[in-house]
């Protein structure tokens, strides 16, 4: 595996590393596809465990930018499927940001500046009302779907794309009925699920083209649903099943082997997602205790993180890089959804300008790139890239 320099920089913050990362994409209630082959069952491994917070304050500040227009991209024909927007509470609101996290984790805060980000549009042509980028590596690589997959006429449509982002290439699994590209390394692995003709959602790690379904053994066998939602650099895949009950269960899945690790954190939830690993194995994800949904950084060292904005509501981490920034959504007091970049004790806002009704991100890399999407004003979803300016 080649190494490689990066740097995410924020003001009074540099961190250098090696390899990739992802994020991952938080979806429910996604509608049927295609016929998908036997899924692969493995054994659980031993849970992933967490230690017990610590409880801080956090400042933070917004990011708006410049907005460049969608490229006019190339489309290819094949098969595919996507997530819908998060529908925030109404009753949500912005107030001081109330975090629990691991102290030893804090020595170097920073926060990015005020438009300290440009960003672009990019839409698939097939379908320019409703996109979404869901992960992105250190080649600037990105994964996603278009669709909104609210009828049959809009499934959800997995592809990718490389710069100059021009022309987006369809990667749907073979039979299904939709498909979301969700999570990419650096070393060409994707990852994500799909939905077959009876409504059974598998995950898929996509092996340069060889697709491995992936079914956590737990999952309900008479409504399957497993889906991965990011992938690191170390052959570790995360996601989540669903019980016989409906609730998420997060894990840690390694390729190679094929073993599901459950993903414990020290707090009683109804729900837990895994959406982010990093090449450290350090986790984000996001669980829900009744109606309150808040994020959580878990450390391979154990540490662990609360993340709770606005009034804590609803907070979703969505992806984690190598120098353990997180990003995501919560939501705010007039009930949008806003992005965000948190970055050791510092909260940044990152708002596209054209968001009206709302932005959340979904990934980052470790060279200074978000992706995400925002919904504009006429309530179409659009797939955004954003990159720290120089």
């Amino acid at each position: 595996m080649s190494q490689r320099n990066h740097t995410w920089r924020v003001d009074g913050y540099t961190r250098s590393g090696a390899m990739v990362r992802r994020s991952a994409a938080v979806i429910s209630g996604v509608a049927a596809v295609a016929v998908l082959g036997a899924a692969v069952v493995h054994a659980q491994a031993a849970p992933m465990t967490a230690g017990p917070p610590t409880k801080i304050t956090l400042q933070s500040n917004t990011s708006d930018g410049a907005h460049t227009g969608a490229p006019t991209g190339k489309t290819v024909a094949g098969q595919a499927f996507g997530a819908k927007m998060p529908q925030p509470s109404p009753t949500s609101s912005m107030s001081p940001q109330d975090m629990q996290r691991s102290a030893a984790t804090l020595q170097e805060a920073g926060s990015l500046r005020s438009h300290a980000l440009r960003f672009r549009t990019l839409d698939d042509p097939a379908d320019p009302t409703f996109n979404q980028l869901l992960g992105i590596n250190d080649e600037g690589r990105v994964v996603g779907y278009f669709g909104s997959g609210a009828d049959a006429a809009h499934p959800n449509k997995g592809f990718r794309i490389r710069s100059p982002y021009t022309r987006f290439v369809n990667e749907n699994v073979p039979g299904s009925v939709q498909t979301q590209v969700v999570g990419i390394n650096n070393e060409g692995v994707n990852v994500g699920f799909s939905v077959d003709g009876g409504g059974a959602t598998t995950g898929f790690v996509d092996l340069g083209g060889r697709f491995v379904p992936v079914s956590d053994p737990m999952t309900d066998p008479a409504a399957p649903f497993t889906q991965l939602l990011g992938v690191n650099g170390h052959g570790r895949a995360v996601g989540f099943y669903n019980d016989r009950a409906g609730a998420a269960h997060g894990f840690v899945y390694n390729i190679r082997s094929r073993a599901f690790t459950p993903v414990t954190l020290p707090v009683t939830a109804d729900a837990v997602t895994a959406t982010g690993i990093n090449d450290d194995g350090d986790v984000s994800g996001f669980y829900t205790v009744g109606k309150t949904t808040t994020a959580f950084q878990l450390e391979h060292t154990g540490r662990f993180a609360r993340l709770s904005f606005g009034q804590g509501t609803n907070t979703q981490a969505l992806g984690i890089n190598d120098a353990d920034q997180v990003v995501g959504s919560f939501v705010d007091a007039t009930g949008a959804m806003r992005g965000f970049l948190f970055s050791h004790g510092r909260l940044t806002q990152v708002n596209d300008p054209n968001g009206a009704q709302g932005t959340v991100v979904n990934g980052l890399n470790n060279e200074g790139q978000l992706v995400g999407f925002f919904v504009d004003a006429a309530g179409n979803t659009h797939g955004l890239i954003a990159s720290a300016r120089s």
